[in-house]
């Protein structure tokens, strides 16, 4: 039978994981409300 208890203790985090989660973290990504707002002003300004 598994023990869960002595497997986590064994489990680290995969740095490749640590990387991935930093970069998403850093990254200043546009959000698809902050795209519509534009848009919609860009139509308002055409018009």
């Amino acid at each position: 039978m598994i023990n869960f208890e002595e497997e986590l203790k064994k489990f680290h985090p995969s740095l490749e994981i640590d990387e991935t989660e930093e970069a998403i973290y850093n990254e200043d990504l546009t959000d698809v409300t902050e795209v519509l707002i534009g848009m919609m002003q860009e139509a308002k300004q055409q018009k």
